[in-house]
This record gives structure tokens, sequence and C-alpha cells, in this order.
């Protein structure tokens, strides 16, 4: 059987465009070809089991990789169905057809296209996009069926002949272009390996031709010189005439028995898991097996928090295990790792299509069948069904978070801080999400508690320290009904101008009935306030991490009662003593004012002396959440060149009346340290707000350190 031709092409060219760009990792061979492997033994299996092939009783099912580095090949073989002359004729020459189909079209009413995965014609020729030349020695498993073998160089080629071949099954040989030899490395091609084919359905065993067979050490007992050694002993022991043997020869009396140690060949081990642990039923999987597992697939030795085991038959067929992964730091990279596999072989790492984009956040592996994948296995098609399977894994998600906070909540306070970005991503993301978690979101309080956002709205009522938006409100209502009558007065010179001034009036109104949630973004730095905040009885929530801003603004505009506020963005009145001497208060800000300005060259300065009820505290600054938020936006989009200045006012310096440093810079402003206190007191101000710039930072101690002298003297 002598054969020579060109491959059945069905469109001009397509070949170069399969060779090229059908595959985006040209790695992928690999796959392609094991899988082809696994599908022919699945075949094979199938065979069997509906009775139309018989195999020995020691028939193993199995595939052999064998790289060859001196000669540049490499060897994919396996010990399936196989095939005949016609069917190489067929499944290879014709491109454009799927082995896969066929059989599946022959053997309809006996066979379930479960396991089924191969595509032998245009997964076969990915193995072009690394060799120039490919051979193929193949046997059928049918009873009388010649062997074939088959090469092509380019692809475009072929030749058949028959073949020495005498095993069932098809060796595939690729000898390698220049670009690929790498390919033959047996580090790399064990790397390839391991990303491809870790969980293939069947054995994989991995061989360097090149490379001395392994042997290890099997500890063996020499028992036939051990019992001529009991013989001489015996007849050499010397006896004395009282009939006992000599002290000299007595240890004679004992066999020796030696062991001798010897090398055998090393039994071969499957590179590959051939049950990965999501195909078994979670009651059958322990804990440590999960560990584990996790362990080994992830390269992560920081033990996961939890997992979610998904097992599902109905409307499709899907099974995974999702981690969700310890997080030391804000800075440990948040994106995570997904596993998307088809029957044991593995697509793609996060596919967004599968996998909620939230949940990209976490490890895992997901296994289903049911995946609508084209030939390269490489995208996903038809939408609906996709969308289904991501609304399933988020629900199931969903479930397990809600379920621990009912049931198992101090596990889920213990998790909170590492899963928190799981969540809030999730609610920023993903609308059902959000829908499902938003009453199981826990925030740490300054007594490090966790609470929700109704016990921290349900304590200040009861501590009486909500009460600052009431009087707020009212205030809000003088103002506004003084607005009303000027506007009967005056409506008849300006009615357009006072309708804009209701306006406004209406929505600072609306902000004031809001309940005010406060909370810390840095304890350290913010300690100045913190500890103002626990003199009072007002609490706080600690939200440290990057994500906790765009969340709380999520949270402001899905629910309208609440209005964040960072405790360091006001005074508010819990904090003041009532005064009695407005016009005097009034008097002192403006003289501070022009003083603070003057020595700190900021002309623009906004300067606020108030009594406060803590008099160690001298100096604070303040900055309105609505420039401190438009400055992170601008931080977060490099927007670095636009100007804080243009949303308003920057930082506030409060002054302290009842302070004794304010009190003596007040009253001696002209004296000789007073400029040096002025300064002193804004970076120490500061300094409780956020970090000096290096220049002020500099000055800063160099100040402290005169202080220091002139109160040595």
């Amino acid at each position: 059987m002598n054969e020579h031709g060109s491959l059945s092409i069905n469109s001009e060219n397509i070949f170069p465009i399969i060779k090229k760009w059908l595959y985006s990792d040209h790695d992928i061979f690999f796959r392609e070809l094991v899988s082809n492997g696994c599908d022919a033994i699945t075949k094979l299996k199938k065979l069997e089991l509906m009775g139309e092939v018989s195999l020995p009783e020691d028939n193993k099912y199995k595939i052999d990789i064998i790289v060859n580095p001196e000669e540049k090949t490499l060897k994919f073989i396996d010990n399936g169905i196989g095939m005949t002359g016609d069917e190489v004729k067929e499944y290879i020459n014709q491109i454009a057809f799927s082995g896969a189909a066929d059989f599946l079209n022959k053997y309809k009413d006996k066979a379930s296209e479960e396991q089924i995965i191969g595509h032998f014609g245009l997964g076969f020729y990915s193995a072009f996009m690394v060799a120039d030349k490919v051979i193929i020695d193949t046997l059928s498993w049918q009873e009388g069926a010649e062997s074939v073998h088959w090469e092509s160089e380019g692809g475009t080629e072929f030749s058949m002949k028959e073949s020495d071949l005498k095993e069932r099954g098809t060796e595939i040989t690729l000898h390698l272009n220049e670009d690929s030899y790498e390919f033959a490395n047996e580090y790399r091609a064990k790397e390839v390996i391991r990303k491809y084919c870790s969980f293939m359905p069947v054995e994989i065993y991995f061989k360097n031709a090149n490379a001395p067979d392994e042997e290890e050490v099997e500890e063996t007992e020499d028992t036939e010189e051990a019992e001529d050694t009991a013989d001489e002993n015996i007849i050499d022991a010397s006896v004395d005439e009282g009939g006992k043997v000599s002290e000299e020869e007595s240890v004679k009396e004992k066999p020796v028995h030696k062991e001798e140690k010897k090398k055998v060949p090393k039994k071969p081990e499957p590179i590959n898991d051939t049950t990965p642990l999501w195909t078994k039923h979670p009651n059958d999987c322990t804990e440590e097996e999960y560990k584990e597992f996790y362990r080994n697939v992830f390269l992560d030795y920081k033990e996961p928090l939890f997992w979610i085991h998904l097992n599902m038959d109905y409307p499709f067929n899907l099974k995974g295990i999702l981690y969700f992964p310890r997080l030391n730091t804000e800075y440990d990279n948040l994106e995570g790792t997904i596993k998307l596999y088809s029957n044991q072989v593995f697509i793609a790492d996060n596919i967004k299509e599968v996998i909620p984009e939230f949940l990209m956040l976490l490890k895992g592996t997901i296994d289903c069948p049911d995946l609508p994948l084209n030939v390269s296995r490489s995208a996903l098609q038809n939408d609906g069904f996709v969308k289904k399977i991501s609304d399933y894994i988020t629900k199931k998600v969903a479930d397990k978070l809600s379920g621990m906070y009912k049931v198992e909540r101090e596990s889920y306070e213990k998790f909170w801080d590492d899963i928190s970005p799981f969540i809030k991503f999730g609610c920023l993301k993903d609308e059902k999400f959000r829908e499902k978690m938003k009453d199981f979101i826990i925030f740490k309080n300054l007594e490090s508690k966790y609470i929700t956002l109704p016990d921290y709205v349900k304590a200040g009522k009861e501590n009486g320290t909500d009460a600052d938006a009431e009087e707020d409100k009212a205030s809000a209502a003088e103002v506004k009904t003084d607005n009303k009558e000027d506007t009967k007065e005056d409506i008849k010179e300006d009615t357009k101008e006072d309708t804009k001034e209701d306006a406004k009036e209406d929505i600072k109104e609306e902000e004031e009935k809001k309940h005010v949630i406060y909370y810390v973004t840095d304890e350290q730095q913010q300690s100045q306030y913190i500890n103002m905040f626990k003199e009072e009885g007002i609490d706080a929530l600690i939200l440290t991490h990057n994500i906790d801003q765009p969340f709380i603004t999520q949270l402001e505009q899905q629910e309208k009662s609440y209005r964040f506020q960072r405790i360091d963005a006001d005074i508010t009145d819990s904090f003041k003593e009532a005064a009695n001497d407005e016009e005097a208060l009034k008097t002192e800000n403006e003289k501070l004012t022009e003083l603070f300005r003057k020595v700190l060259n900021k002309e623009k300065l906004e300067v606020k002396v108030m009594k406060l009820k803590n008099d160690k505290v001298s100096s604070m600054i303040t900055l309105s959440e609505e420039n401190r938020r438009m400055q992170d936006m601008m931080k977060m989009y490099n927007m670095s060149g636009m100007n804080p200045g243009m949303f308003g006012n920057n930082e506030t310096l409060v002054l302290n009346a009842n302070n004794k440093l304010v009190q003596y810079i007040f009253n001696n402003k002209e004296a000789e340290y007073a400029p040096m206190m002025c300064e002193q007191l804004y970076d120490l101000a500061m300094l409780s707000h956020k970090p000096l710039e290096p220049e002020a930072m500099t000055k800063f101690v160099n100040r402290s350190n005169e202080i220091m002298m002139v109160l040595a003297k």
C-alpha cells in the first residue's frame, strides 16, 4: 500500500491559517495530541463495554510521551482504537472532518457523547505549528487490520504505506522545526504537560530517550550464603574436655545473615492524576485532601481560608472546587487563577464568559463537559448557555457565604478581613451578587468588633451619638424657613435666584437627614482623631483596603439613608464646648488667621478657631469628604496635572481656643518664638492628618531640635 497525494482542504489557503492562527499558543499541540490519544482510548473502552471487542485481561490503557533531545523529536503513543488505512484517509487527509463526530454518528444508539473529547482533524494539525515533519504509525483494533505508516512534510503533501507497528494504537512522531527545539527538552516538555495534561483521564507516562533508565535500590537477604556460613560455624566450633564450646569460638554459634543491596529498574509512574479531587463527591473528600490539592495545583503554601465544592448534574454537568485564598496584605496580587477544564482537558485560565469577573480573585478548577467550545477550544460559543453557568457559580458562592454568616458567624468574622475584598469587588461588579450579599456585609469598628451598618446606626441612636444629624436637620430647617421668608419679601426682585437657593437648601436638608457613618482609613495616621471619638463614645468603621472607597461610594448610591464621612473630615458638635462669647471667638479667629497665613506664607489657608472639650489637643487638620474623595480619584486616575484647589479649599487648620499653646500665640503674636510655634502647630496638625512632604519633614525635625534647645536654656 504505497500512496501519495495532496491533503484535501475544503477552502483555499485554509491550512496556513490553521497552522499560524487557529491556536494562539504553540505549546498547545501537547494538549491536542494527548487528548486525541485519550479520545482513541475512550472509544475503545466504549466498544469493549458494548461487546464489540475483546481485550486481554492484563490490558492497561496508557499514553506514552517520549522526548529525544538529540534527534529533536517527540513521540505520542496511545494504545487506543487505532486507525485503518481508510480511516487515516478520512480523518487525517480530509482536514475539516471530525473523527469524534463520525464515531458518535455511527454508534449514536449505543454510546453517549460524554468523554468523547477529541477533534482528530484540526487538533492533529496543531502538530505542524512546531514540526517540519510528522509521522503516524497506527494499527486498528479491528481483526485482520493492517498497520499504516503516514508521513507529511509541511502539512500539504503526504505519503502512505504499510507500517511495521505490531501493537494496537497510534504512534505520532514529530520532527521539530528549528524554532521549536525547546519542546524536546525534558524540563520544558514536562512543564507544558503539567500545564495542559495534569488531569487527563488516561495515565500518561513520560520518558527521555537519551537519559539512562532510572533505578532504585532494593534490599534483599542473601539466604544461601547465610546457610553456608551457619554450617561452617558448626563444623569449626572447638569443644573442650568438659564438652563446652570455647569462649574464642562461641561467637560462631549463631549463623550470620548478610543483606545485599542491589539496584533494580524503577517502576514508572504516571505524571498526571486521572481522578482529580473535583471528580469525587464532596462527602468523600477530606480537609487534608482539599488542602493538598490546593498546594499541588496552585503552588501556594498559604492555606486557603475555605472552599466551595461544585457538583451539578442538571441542567448541565459542572464540577469544580473554588478556593478563597488567604491575603496577607492589601498589596497581594488580587488576581486569582480559575482553571477551566472540559472532561479533564485543560481549556484556559480565567475565561470571563464562564467565571464572573469578581470570582477571578479566587483560585480553583471548574470542569464543564457541556461547554460549547470551538474546534481549537480557545473560544466559547452560545452566550445564553454560558451565562447560565456563570450565574450558577455566582449563586453557589453567595449561598456559601450567606450560609456561613448565618450558621458559622464566628468563622465568618475570622475570615472577614481576607474575604471582604472578594465580596466587595463582587458587589461592585455583579448586581445579583450584591443583592444576595448586602445583608451579610460586616465592618470592623473601633473596638475591633464586627457589626453591620444597621447595627452601627442603632448603636449610635442608643448612645445618643446620632443626635448630630437631628440637630443639623433642625438647623437646616431654620435656615430654609428664613430663606423662604426672604423670598416672599424679595420675590418680585429676583424670583429665579431665590428658587435656586431653595433647591440648594432642599438638597442640603436631604443630606442632613442621612445617617452619618464615620470611618477610618489609617489607624496609625488618624490615631488622634480616633482617641477623640472614643472619648466621646462615638464609633467609627475601619476601612483600610483600597477597594473600600469605591465600595462605600456605591453603598451611598444604593442606600440613600447613609452618608460616609472620614473622621478627619470635620469637627462635629460633640467635640465642641458651647461658646458663650461668640464675638471674642470671632475676633480671635480673624487675628490668628492673619498670623498663620503670614507665617506659613499661605494666603488662602482656612483657619477655624473653636473651643474643643479636650484642651490637650492644640491643632487639627480637616478636609471635607467631597474634596478628599476628589483628590483620591485624581490620584487613582493619575490626574496629577490638575489643581486640587479647583474643587474648593483644601485642608482647614482647626485651632483649639482652650489649649494653652494656642492661647499663648494669641496673646503673644509679636513674641520672638511665635512664628516658630505657629509653624510647629501647623506641622503637628498635618502629621496627624497625613505624612509630611520630605522638605516639610526636614524643616519639622530641625525646628523640633531648635525648640528643644530653647527649652534647655
